[in-house]
């Protein structure tokens, strides 16, 4: 069984989405530990109430962005991770722990990757006028928001849609898709060949269109 290790930054929907679906078994997964790098992350306690060890490393502590980033990679080998699975965390990361999992960090974001990457992707989504809107997972690279794409999942922007409608409605398909994706990697199905992730089998359909009015 593929063993996990979640970063998380705040009140972790994505994470709880993530342990709901091992709790009902359609998710192979283990949650072996889960870190964030503040205190006060309400997802540390959606954690704790599963059974999870979680631990705080604080980002503050530490002289730059790589020294973090080993203290985070000793303490998800210390639990044994294979997978690193970035949910809400708020820290752009660097080769150290890039170079520690490769292939094996995985994030999503509230967009169709490649438009619109960054921060407030549902403001960009309703300032340029899409129709379209949903969610990426993709693995992780140097560059923000801008790995190579496992799942999407797409929907119709409502009319009288809000930047936090809209937030809401993609959330709901992250917590989807997010853990349909890390069962794909631990079915051993996804291979990245390039900027392209070939996905082995019968590929998940979540990107159909879903009106929401």
């Amino acid at each position: 069984m593929l063993t996990a290790g979640v970063l998380i930054s705040g009140t972790g929907t994505n994470l709880q989405a993530i342990l709901d679906r091992v709790a009902d078994g359609t998710l192979a997964c283990r949650v072996a530990v889960v870190i964030s790098n503040r205190a006060g992350a309400a997802g540390l306690e959606r954690a704790r109430g599963a059974g999870v060890a979680t631990r705080v490393i604080d980002h503050r502590a530490f002289a730059g962005r790589e020294a973090f980033d080993t203290a985070v990679v000793d303490a998800l080998r210390a639990a044994g991770v294979e997978l690193v699975v970035l949910a809400g965390f708020d820290r752009i990361v660097t080769r150290v722990l890039l170079e520690a999992f490769p292939s094996r960090v995985v994030n999503i974001h509230p967009a169709l990757l490649p438009a619109f990457p960054g921060l407030h992707a549902q403001r960009q989504a309703l300032e340029h006028g899409v129709r379209i809107a949903g969610a990426t997972v993709h693995f992780v690279d140097e560059q923000a928001d801008h790995g190579p794409i496992i799942l999407q999942g797409a929907i119709v922007v409502a009319p009288d849609d809000t930047e936090e409608s809209l937030a809401r409605r993609i959330l709901d398909i992250e917590h989807t898709i997010y853990p349909a994706a890390i069962q794909l990697f631990a079915e051993g199905r996804l291979v990245v060949e390039g900027r392209r992730v070939r996905i082995l089998g019968e590929r998940p359909t979540y990107d159909r269109l879903l009106p929401t009015w």
